[in-house]
């Protein structure tokens, strides 16, 4: 292990290339020790091609990639027993029981069995699994099997763990608890890079990067993103009847009363992006009126991550 003031990821220039196809394209960030990194951008944007590429299950086409202080390629050895990794697709086995995995993964890693007993006790304890040890995998719920399934990344006490959308298609109250086993790992000086589609799981990382059509958009923490990309371009609308202000404000827009790059439905409110909110909020506010509808606020708001997720998106 080098020294531990470099950054746990380093990544210069990374690109992947499948004959005419660029999947990643010339990228480059560091990731700290320590910290929650969130890796967003839609389906087929990257995200998993960047993921194998640090783990070294797939070759680069130019860049490079280090981990701990460490060069990544093929089949590098010395990383291997350093990270742990967590795919999108559930990978452990569905006959087996909640120990048969734990066991069958902690031999593969090559713990002693004494060293293994002992991590799998601990295992299951942190990952409230302690009633579910002989169930068969394929009885657990969704939220269940995503704590055995990281159980089973963390056995071999990895100093990095890789995540690839782990809570997808998990309900939120599991996604909650699959969470707070997260911070936990954190606060014991763990290294967590993870890929979400949720908007209110990349709000708990530390920093995030955005990656559209293998470049990357946007990086930092949610805040500074928010603040570089949009401050003050948003106006929250509460009316009587917002999807019929929508069809008004939309069909204004087409016309050029206003200039707005999204008008968009949000909860029961109505979010409206535009760069001069301050010069358009008197036309828009007439415009309302006209309409009958009762206007119960109007505000410019800080952007939520998901407004700015789905700006970048369209700017990229």
């Amino acid at each position: 292990m080098k020294d531990t003031n470099q950054p746990a990821i380093s990544i210069n220039g990374l690109t992947k290339r499948f004959d005419h196809f660029t999947a990643v394209d010339n990228i480059s960030f560091n990731v700290k020790r320590g910290e929650i990194f969130g890796f967003l951008g839609p389906n087929g944007s990257g995200k998993t091609t960047t993921i194998r590429m640090m783990l070294g299950l797939l070759t680069p086409s130019s860049g490079s990639v280090n981990v701990l202080g460490l060069p990544v390629s093929h089949g590098h050895r010395e990383i291997r027993p350093l990270v742990g990794y967590m795919s999108q697709r559930f990978s452990l086995y569905n006959d087996l029981t909640v120990l048969q995995n734990l066991n069958f993964y902690g031999q593969s890693y090559g713990l002693s069995n004494e060293q293994l007993k002992s991590r799998i006790a601990e295992a299951i304890e942190m990952s409230g699994l302690e009633e579910h040890e002989n169930a068969p995998t394929k009885a657990l719920s969704g939220g269940w099997r995503q704590r055995l399934a990281l159980s089973s990344a963390i056995l071999h006490r990895p100093k990095i763990l890789f995540l690839d959308e782990p809570t997808a298609g998990v309900d939120p109250i599991s996604r909650r608890a699959f969470w707070n086993l997260l911070y936990n790992l954190v606060a014991e000086g763990i290294t967590v890079f993870i890929t979400t589609h949720y908007m209110d799981e990349a709000e708990h990382c530390h920093r995030l990067a955005f990656i559209q059509q293998g470049k990357m958009i946007a990086f930092g923490s949610p805040g500074k993103i928010k603040k570089d990309v949009m401050a003050g371009k948003v106006l929250e609308i509460e009316t009587s009847d917002p999807l019929r202000i929508i069809k008004i404000l939309r069909k204004a827009n087409q016309r050029g009363k206003i200039s707005c790059a999204e008008i968009e439905l949000y909860g029961d409110l109505v979010h409206l992006i535009a760069p001069d909110l301050k010069k358009q909020k008197s036309t828009i506010r007439k415009i309302i009126k006209k309409s009958n509808i009762r206007l119960s606020s109007m505000t410019i708001i800080e952007p939520s991550l998901e407004d700015v997720f789905i700006a970048c998106m369209q700017d990229a």
